[in-house]
């Protein structure tokens, strides 16, 4: 039976969900913390005094280098592509806290290498530059540990906003490998040099069951479970159907798709084993209700790897990975639902048009009338689940409503009662959140979920 058909019979139901404290955000903070809160401790407990400039300098140094090691294992766990956080925290939250976490540890870095340099010499009364010879050449797993530093700092060079628009996603994702053989070349460094590793066991099995687990994570998420599905689910192109001027909709057939358990408004990450595009994984949402052996995914040509997409051909394999993100049902707190999407961010609130119960409005906004892709499927699923669907176009003048807090209340007077679903280019987004909130829409019911990473 068809969502459509189950809207009609009005199986989906209208009990909106009960709202909850987001227990997985502060569980998962308070986690870090108190790891974090560990780590200082680790130095506390093996630390009898400290002296002079120089001791003050060398547990800096120490400080700064416990946080930082402690900072790259997190680091890593968050871009694992956990299922159990993914889906709780949503995508997008992961990897703005990657990139916020990725700025403090290389500034970690930094310092525990200067404090450390400094320290030392002022401890031997040697100069700066004669010390840092000196460390690299004589110390234990130095060598190892200053290649790993410079390709963290020339990862972090390229992560800057600056570097990234200069270049393609896909280079800017396997420039960023080089922090996993960063952090591997730097390990040893950790436990061989590291005064509060050194002649205490405790520590340094500590140390490995941290930086081990997370390694596994790492293993199973991105390696082990992407392989076992391709084999296991066999995704092939079946079809590529144009829906508005430099937008297709890719259909895929597979086996057992159901055990995928994808939900909508989730997106994949999607590797198409054709020329110029196998060699990258990019997340493009789902844009009908996945099916036991049929998925969808509506793109828009903004880039060399998604404008290939529409000269794919049948019978191309392709390999999906995971389901992704926290933009479903599960965020609804209300009966009422406002959809509001801008050119093809229509394709995850499509979904959720289709699937999500209560009272749902669409607001879809685009540059001209011949933009609004999948309309004709838009106007069949209000129609049968007798739902309002609102378009707004630039072109031709006057025909677009504008996104401010009266306008949209204009359309739906009681809207600060509403959840709200956002998805659409980054300046309609602030826009329309800025509009929201001035409507009196509570923060935590506006839900947005990027795809920048």
């Amino acid at each position: 039976m068809s969502a459509i058909s189950q809207i009609r019979r009005g199986v989906l139901g209208s009990t909106p969900p009960r709202w909850l404290p987001p227990a997985p955000l502060l569980l998962v903070q308070g986690l870090i913390w108190a790891g974090a809160a560990g780590v200082l401790a680790l130095w506390w407990t093996g630390t009898a005094s400290v002296v002079g400039p120089a001791g003050w300098l060398t547990g800096a140094g120490r400080i700064t280098g416990l946080l930082a090691g402690y900072a790259c294992a997190v680091l890593v766990a968050l871009m694992a592509r956990v299922p159990l956080l993914d889906h709780s925290l949503g995508t997008d939250r992961l990897a703005r806290w990657h990139a916020m976490g990725g700025r403090y540890t290389l500034s970690l870095v930094l310092a525990h290498t200067l404090l450390i340099i400094w320290g030392y010499a002022l401890t031997s009364t040697t100069g700066v530059l004669h010390q840092a010879t000196t460390l690299v050449l004589d110390y234990p797993d130095m060598l190892k540990a200053t290649a790993g530093f410079v390709l963290l700092v020339g990862t972090g060079f390229v992560s800057a906003r600056a570097a990234r628009r200069r270049m393609s996603y896909e280079t800017w994702h396997y420039l960023h490998f080089a922090t996993y053989l960063a952090v591997f070349l730097a390990f040893g460094h950790q436990l061989a040099g590291g005064a509060d590793f050194v002649g205490r066991r405790p520590a340094q099995l500590g140390w490995y069951a941290l930086y081990g687990a997370v390694a596994a994570l790492l293993l199973r998420y991105r390696f082990m479970v992407p392989l076992r599905r391709a084999l296991r689910h066999r995704l092939r192109v079946a079809d590529v159907r144009p829906e508005a001027p430099g937008v297709v909709s890719v259909h895929l057939t597979g086996e057992r798709l159901t055990e995928l358990g994808a939900r909508p408004g989730q997106f994949f990450r999607w590797r198409f084993l054709a020329p110029g595009l196998w060699w990258t994984a990019n997340p493009y949402s789902l844009s009908a209700p996945p099916l036991p052996h049929h998925l969808r995914i509506t793109v828009k040509a903004a880039g060399g790897h998604s404008a290939a997409l529409a000269r794919l051909r049948p019978g191309t394999r392709v390999w999906a990975e995971s389901p992704y993100g926290g933009f479903t049902a599960a965020l609804r707190r209300s009966q009422k639902v406002l959809l509001l999407a801008g050119g093809v961010g229509i394709t995850p609130l499509r979904v959720l048009f289709e699937t999500l119960p209560g009272e749902v409005t669409l607001i879809y906004r685009a540059r001209r009338p011949d933009d609004l892709a999948l309309r004709t499927e838009l106007d069949a699923i209000a129609a049968a689940r007798g739902a309002a669907v609102h378009y707004s176009v630039d072109e031709p003048d006057g025909h677009a409503t504008p996104l401010t807090a009266r306008a949209l209340k204009s359309l739906i007077p009681d809207l600060a009662a509403h959840d709200v679903y956002l998805c659409g280019p980054p300046g309609m987004t602030s826009a329309a959140r800025r509009a929201l909130r001035g409507a009196g829409v509570p923060r935590h019911r506006i839900h947005h979920e990027s795809f920048e990473f």
